[in-house]
């Protein structure tokens, strides 16, 4: 439902509505969170089954177009440091996977289901006229740019799997980290959640420097975006680590590889939508809100696309498998996708090679030859 959420708002982005699709996203996702919190008081059955599937659909719509918006906003406001300003602002979603597992625990412990829901989706309601008179409004102008033509662009089809695999990965250790850290470490609860610390904060320190660079050296991208997702196989290979290796899983080397996965994760993920937004440029999309609305929510679809994907297959792997090899082969998501992108990049220079070499030079005395024979 996020995913095809993201698509309807991304498509849909050329009107003048970004504030108000912000907004509202971000009005509908408040609702909605405090109606989750009040689930427990439905009756048992089908009735309790369908409203979680229909509060967390609405959510989905409600938080992709939040999302969406956001990118098309950011980049409108800030065109030539698109990603210094996302990786600054990815230091905050650190911080929020920081605090909010103990300050969820403190008021679960402490006051029971319902208040976590209520006072999360009451802070983001009252963000609602805070952004209201804050955001500035961009008009848009209508294009005749459309989803499909963004999407079948080659290099985008590379990024979008990209993005796809970054996603995957995160995805999978949702479900699947926390009961391995427990079984094979035998850590209380608490201390397990200081373990994934050490994702988030590599993540969210490491964002803000990388994107800087990204803007400052564009040819950097294309590195980031390659080794990113080589780093991101190993860090996965050694995380349990994979059986065929004959290493013993310690402690120890769980964080750091989470350290290196959070650093490799910002690698790929802040370069990635100024890297796409530049190649719809490169092929004819006017610069605007249309390009930015497209270009945000199809990151955004395929994020949701693997947020999909990773846990419900990793799920599956870990219980077939185990953690160690189920990891191992979520791996292979960020290999294939460094290895995919890498080759295209070669093959996009040794293109770009040939045809300056077939492109005779023009010198300054042929165009002073060619003004005088005009006159």
């Amino acid at each position: 439902m996020n995913k095809w959420g993201t698509d309807y708002n991304g498509c849909f982005h050329h009107l003048p509505y970004s504030k108000f699709m912000f907004v509202a996203g971000m009005f509908v996702s408040g609702c909605v969170t405090i109606l989750f919190g009040m689930l427990d008081r439905a009756p048992d059955g089908p009735v309790f089954i369908g409203l979680c599937v229909l509060i967390r659909a609405m959510d989905a719509i409600g938080f992709a177009a939040a999302v969406t918006a956001s990118f098309s906003i950011l980049a409108k406001a800030f065109p030539n440091n698109i990603a210094t300003v996302m990786g600054s602002l990815e230091t905050f979603t650190g911080l929020g996977l920081v605090l909010g597992p103990p300050i969820g625990s403190f008021l679960y412990q402490s006051f029971g289901y319902e208040v976590p829901f209520i006072v999360l989706g009451c802070v983001v309601l009252i963000l609602v006229p805070l952004n209201m008179y804050l955001l500035p409004k961009y008009d848009a102008i209508a294009t005749k740019d459309s989803f499909w033509m963004l999407i079948t662009l080659p290099k985008v089809v590379f990024l979008c799997f990209t993005r796809f695999s970054l996603s995957t990965c995160l995805g999978f250790l949702d479900p699947t980290m926390s009961l391995f850290i427990s079984e094979k470490f035998k850590l209380p609860a608490g201390f397990v959640g200081l373990v994934f610390l050490a994702l988030a904060l590599s993540y969210s320190l490491s964002s803000p420097l990388l994107g800087l660079l990204s803007d400052k050296m564009p040819h950097l991208r294309k590195w980031f975006l390659v080794f990113g997702g080589l780093l991101t196989a190993l860090s996965f290979f050694l995380l349990g680590p994979a059986p065929i290796l004959h290493i013993e899983s310690k402690l120890w080397m769980f964080v750091l590889m989470l350290v290196l996965y959070g650093f490799s994760f910002g690698m790929t993920g802040v370069p990635l939508f100024p890297e796409m937004l530049s190649c719809a440029y490169e092929n004819g999309f006017e610069q605007g809100l249309s390009a930015l609305g497209l270009v945000s929510g199809l990151c955004g679809a395929m994020w949701s696309l693997g947020g999909f994907v990773g846990p419900t297959l990793g799920g599956f792997l870990n219980e077939r498998l185990g953690f160690e090899w189920a990891a191992a082969i979520q791996g292979g998501w960020a290999l294939l996708s460094g290895l995919a992108i890498g080759i295209f990049y070669i093959i996009e220079a040794s293109q770009r090679r040939r045809s300056s070499l077939q492109t005779p030079p023009s010198t300054n005395e042929e165009r002073v030859h060619l003004s005088a024979s005009e006159t």
